[in-house]
């Protein structure tokens, strides 16, 4: 039940846009990561430094919503978001994480192909979250942000189909990228699951 805008609710609008605007960097960040890999000016240190700056952004806006006698939505709502968007970053920065992990000589195409997939999810979902203080019924943000994920979902399926079509290919190396396929589809689900709740308060609040 919407129950009006509070005299904190600009902060708590602004610790949300931030969330989103730091998921927007760790995806452009883990984008560079995987097209420059394995001589990438981008660490994993650094994918790691936004994944924590995440963290500290979720934790503020859950003291924020504490913090509120009168929130602008519904608590629940505004909690289940902060951690919806947070885990958006932990998603990018497991993906980029693999990389190394499992020693990858380089990168490949459709890696490269779905970290662009990523950092566009991403930047509609930094828009969304940006201007959700004056949203009101829909958005088109998360009507594309689906499309962006249904896209994701077939270019990872024929990632992995391509894998198994070349009975040279070390089966380790198979495993290797069909995690990392599934790591990076994963992190554009994250993408339109944060999407996902926003629709839902702006349904429940029209």
């Amino acid at each position: 039940m919407r129950i009006g805008f509070g005299p904190g609710a600009g902060e708590l609008f602004e610790l949300i846009a931030r969330a989103g605007e730091n998921a927007l960097a760790t995806a452009k960040a883990a984008e560079q990561r995987f097209r420059e890999y394995p001589s990438s000016s981008v660490s994993q240190d650094d994918v790691k430094e936004l994944e924590h700056e995440g963290d500290r952004i979720v934790s503020d806006t859950l003291r924020a919503i504490n913090a509120q006698f009168v929130t602008p939505y519904d608590r629940e709502d505004l909690v289940t978001l902060a951690f919806s968007v947070d885990e958006v970053p932990d998603k990018i920065e497991n993906a980029a994480e693999l990389l190394g992990l499992y020693g990858v000589e380089g990168s490949t195409r459709q890696a490269i192909e779905l970290c662009a997939l990523l950092v566009r999810a991403t930047e509609e979902l930094a828009a969304l979250l940006g201007r959700l203080r004056q949203l009101r019924g829909s958005a088109d943000e998360i009507r594309r942000i689906k499309e962006i994920e249904d896209e994701a979902d077939t270019v990872a399926r024929a990632a992995r189909a391509s894998l198994f079509k070349d009975d040279r290919i070390d089966p380790v190396l198979v495993i290797r990228w069909k995690d990392i396929y599934e790591a990076l589809e994963d992190a554009v689900d994250a993408c339109e699951t944060a999407a996902h709740r926003v629709g839902n308060i702006l349904v429940k609040n029209a």
